[in-house]
């Protein structure tokens, strides 16, 4: 047996046939739909679900006497606990408002925490914290906070400057900003650190910049063409989608779409609902819908692939995915992940571990840590055992609780093994 073989065998008892997982709200729902479903599992990858850090108990309250001087303090509570608004708007460098809504983030060492969206005019207003129902899009990136279970989710909370949904104060503050979120640009960042709850909350104009060599976006330019008849239907539907009634939102955009039939974003949302109600093939009509209205749209390109993976089609989801990566080869780490999945079921293995790389290297917030496991194998194919041990640790550290974690040990320590042999051959 050859010692590719020997990895291919090695590897096949962690296949995991694709599931198709969530629904068609990645993003809660974010308006214009700028992110599609959790994407389902990745096939012959070696893989599993990822389960998530237990949330901590809440404390309990010690009994105080009537003369307590924390009680007393009490009554007079701490200025530095009070909320804490912001508000300002978003503008595109040439001075228009962005084409459709961007997600305002909190950042804090290096974590992000979406916290509003801006509306059509690019205002935005918000306290901090508050927002529950809101989760960071697949894009941020890019796509998709949540990739099928291939990482560890669980653990991004901490260190976020305030629980999910818990009121945030100046102390929380320190090494936290704001910003815009939109692929394609880069924004312009607000220092939060040493604000007051007195100050003005007005935080000014956030300026997005176009980044050279994007050409594909998540925003459609046929949005701005579209007639008013047109937009108050898909804003309708916008509303709807939030509320999960499903019915009455198709009903909308598929009014929007019949008024103007090359509203990308609107065919785009009608895909989103037909996959989420397993319609796989109405969901994949829609989708080649938008990308006839507008071929630069990368939201389509994306929940394609999504789809081809699931039911293992590797030649379409490479497909899918090449023309994503050309048009937008900076804000989709995930597009690189799943076309390393692809070539490496099609057996181009140096394309898979070329996207890989790619892929580990853009997920700065380890959102995919599966893309580290992908990348050991195919360094442990190729005998480089070094690199395999050290990203099938990579995998393990950002990913310590997955369903698989302890069938990826055994690989590390074969790994592990081998690069020891190998060490002890070299010294004789």
């Amino acid at each position: 047996m050859t010692k590719r073989a020997f990895w291919m065998v090695l590897i096949s008892s962690t296949i995991l046939v694709a599931q198709e997982q969530g629904g068609a709200q990645q993003g809660g729902g974010a308006p214009g739909g700028a992110t599609g479903p959790a994407a389902p599992g990745a096939g012959n990858v070696p893989g599993g679900n990822t389960g998530r850090l237990p949330g901590t108990g809440d404390r309990g309250q010690q009994q105080q006497g009537p003369f307590d001087p924390s009680r007393q303090q009490q009554q007079f509570p701490d200025m530095m606990q009070r909320p804490i608004f912001l508000s300002g708007k978003v503008m595109l460098e040439d001075g228009t408002p962005p084409p459709e809504p961007v997600q305002i983030e909190r950042v804090c060492h290096g974590n992000r925490r979406p916290e509003a969206w801006t509306d059509s005019k690019g205002r935005f207003s918000f306290q901090l914290g508050q927002n529950q129902h809101m989760m960071a899009d697949a894009s941020v990136s890019s796509g998709a906070d949540s990739f099928g279970g291939f990482g560890n989710q669980g653990s991004r909370q901490g260190n976020m400057g305030g629980p999910m949904g818990q009121r945030v104060s100046e102390r929380d503050l320190m090494g936290c900003e704001i910003q815009a979120s939109l692929p394609g640009y880069r924004s312009e960042v607000v220092n939060l650190s040493g604000r007051r709850m007195m100050d003005n909350p007005d935080v000014g104009t956030i300026l997005m910049k176009r980044i050279a060599g994007v050409e594909g976006l998540t925003t459609s330019m046929t949005t701005l063409q579209a007639p008013k008849d047109a937009k108050k239907a898909f804003d309708k539907s916008k509303d709807l989608f939030k509320r999960k009634k499903m019915a009455e939102a198709q009903k909308e955009l598929e009014k929007a779409v019949q008024i103007y039939p090359k509203y990308a974003v609107a065919w785009f949302q009608l895909g989103l609902i037909h996959q989420e109600e397993k319609r796989v093939e109405e969901a994949r009509s829609a989708y080649q819908q938008a990308l006839t209205a507008d071929a630069k749209y990368v939201n389509p390109y994306l929940q394609l692939a999504t789809i081809s993976l699931g039911e293992q089609k590797w030649q379409d989801v490479a497909d899918h995915t090449n023309r994503l990566i050309k048009l937008n080869p900076v804000d989709f780490p995930q597009a690189f992940f799943y076309n390393s999945v692809a070539n490496y079921n099609l057996q181009k293995f140096d394309l898979a571990e070329e996207s890989a790389r790619e892929a580990v290297k853009l997920d700065t917030h380890h959102r995919m840590p599966k893309a580290q496991h992908i990348l050991g194998v195919l360094l442990a194919m190729k005998n480089d055992y070094s690199g395999a041990a050290e990203h099938m640790r990579g995998y393990l550290q950002f990913a310590p609780m997955a369903t698989d974690s302890d069938v990826v040990r055994k690989q590390l320590g074969e790994i592990e093994k081998r690069l020891g042999q190998t060490e002890v051959g070299k010294q004789q």
